[in-house]
């Protein structure tokens, strides 16, 4: 059995601590505790490991946020994995800083590299772990906000939540989505 757990982001260095990047962050720091390596493949980075012999591939696509679902499908095809075992990491301006939102399927929220998977994939049915990173911004600055460097309290917090996100991705694989919800939506 085979899982994709992507992570949206935007390749570059002057993306790398910004709050879109999320999906980033979270995936380098999972690697990098697993004891785990990227390498750079067709349309991103991918690392692999063994989750209570599952095959799981984790994917930083380098097609930039917006076209996000190109890298995906390919993966998916490529190495035949179902969508019902891929789990996307995205950032969500609707959730508070640090609190962590599972679903099985919704709206992109206006969130471009959701909405290009959408497209993509021609549904919304998709599982994802949305982190919330806030909307602490005014009238006309949510760009700068999204694509704004984390403060030292955000980081913090997102250090405290690394946890609680490893075990919601291992629980994924290795219990399922419904379960994985039920554990890991807790307020």
């Amino acid at each position: 059995m085979k899982y994709l757990i992507v992570g949206l982001g935007n390749i570059g260095t002057e993306y790398t601590n910004t709050r879109h990047n999320i999906g980033f962050t979270i995936l380098d720091a999972y690697v990098e505790a697993s004891n785990i390596i990227f390498e750079t493949k067709r349309y991103g980075d991918i690392a692999q490991k063994k989750i209570k012999g599952r095959q799981v591939f984790f994917l930083k696509p380098s097609t930039y946020m917006n076209l996000s679902g190109k890298a995906l499908r390919y993966w998916m095809q490529n190495e035949k994995i179902p969508i019902e075992n891929v789990l996307i990491l995205t950032d969500d301006i609707n959730i508070p800083l640090g609190k962590v939102r599972i679903r099985t399927k919704g709206s992109d929220g206006g969130h471009n590299g959701l909405k290009n998977i959408s497209e993509i994939l021609g549904h919304s049915n998709f599982n994802r772990l949305r982190f919330g990173i806030g909307k602490e911004f005014g009238p006309g600055e949510q760009i700068d906000y999204v694509l704004g460097e984390w403060s030292a309290d955000e980081r913090k917090e997102i250090e405290s939540r690394k946890k609680h996100i490893f075990d919601a991705i291992n629980s994924f694989v290795t219990t399922g989505i419904e379960r994985t919800m039920n554990f890991y939506n807790i307020k």
